[in-house]
């Protein structure tokens, strides 16, 4: 079942991706397709690319996909394969979502996804959600553990923001941070989003305009 805070998560990155003008887009954690089939029904977008370690939940993705009109199935493949590596075929998105993923990986992971992301595969758009931990509180979550056991980390707006603005310095983006979900006046919001847009639109070495194929 969708909680609120899962439905107004997806809504904002929706909104977010419309507001980037992408036609084609990753789903770097895709899970079982909550995103890729709201992002499937946008006529703009014109291809859609899902990656998930987890085969089980790729598999209750693509059941789901079959449920959508062939249109919309047709923009969308899926693959099992890590967001850490880098995947040369992935190059040249024009956005990239990672909804509430990067806390599901050890901290050391998240240099190998820099690498991935934004040093080689470097789409024109990401968008990462990610809890805030400044809202625990409200969620009646002890200071001593995390919202779901899963988790290795959840940030802070201050930490979460840091994060956000060395990567976007250090690979050529600019990145604005805001709040999901119900707000709290001093606490913000339960779930946290960074947009990040590259400064520069020229093509990556190596890359064909359009190439888009996927085999990891």
């Amino acid at each position: 079942m969708t909680t609120p805070l899962h439905q107004a998560r997806l809504e904002a990155v929706v909104r977010a991706v419309a507001a980037t003008g992408a036609q084609t887009l990753l789903d770097l954690g895709c899970g079982s397709g909550d995103l890729i089939l709201r992002l499937a029904a946008l006529p703009r977008i014109t291809r859609l690319t899902g990656l998930d370690i987890d085969l089980a939940v790729l598999r209750a993705a693509q059941s789901r996909l079959e449920t959508l009109p062939a249109t919309e199935r047709v923009k969308v493949q899926l693959a099992q394969a890590s967001m850490t590596s880098a995947h040369p075929n992935l190059r040249g998105y024009d956005c990239a979502c990672l909804v509430e993923t990067i806390e599901h990986l050890p901290l050391a992971d998240l240099n190998r996804l820099e690498r991935a992301l934004f040093a080689d595969m470097r789409p024109g758009h990401v968008i990462v959600t990610t809890p805030n931990a400044d809202f625990n509180p409200v969620l009646g979550v002890p200071a001593h553990r995390f919202r779901h056991p899963g988790h290795h980390f959840e940030w802070s707006r201050a930490r979460f923001a840091r994060w956000a603005e060395g990567i976007a310095a250090r690979h050529g983006y600019d990145v604005t941070c805001d709040a999901i979900g119900k707000t709290h006046p001093t606490l913000g919001g339960a779930s946290q989003m960074a947009v990040f847009c590259r400064q520069t639109t020229a093509p990556v070495a190596g890359v064909a305009p359009g190439q888009r194929s996927f085999t990891p």
